[in-house]
């Protein structure tokens, strides 16, 4: 009987790292070894900045907070300070939206916190 060593399992694992790997430049696109290395990173780096943009957008929500409210004389921390006093439950994401998008209604609001 043969020795089967293997050689359709081999080529059906390097082609997957190989698409996974497609368009990345020089070898670590057509050479197994440095497109395995190449594609575990990128991987890794993808899992990472899915995690990261969470923390950017939040970063972001609260600069434009900040800037809105400091307009009206406040400071981004006052004014969360006293949504929680008032409790009013509105997520930073959705303040920001409303700040940029209807300023009136940001306004009406900032006015009812401060009463």
């Amino acid at each position: 009987m043969p020795r089967a060593k293997g050689g359709v399992k081999a080529r059906k694992r390097h082609k997957k790292w190989l698409e996974v790997s497609k368009g990345f430049q020089g070898a670590a696109n057509n050479v197994y070894k440095k497109s395995r290395e190449q594609g575990e990173r990128a991987l890794a780096e993808a899992y990472k900045g899915r995690k990261r943009r969470k923390r950017d957008f939040r970063t972001l929500w609260i600069i434009r907070i900040g800037a809105a409210v400091r307009q009206y004389g406040l400071s981004y921390s006052t004014f969360i300070g006293k949504l929680k006093e008032k409790n009013i439950t509105l997520d930073r994401k959705s303040l920001s939206e409303m700040a940029i998008k209807s300023p009136e209604q940001f306004e009406q609001l900032v006015k009812q916190v401060n009463a």
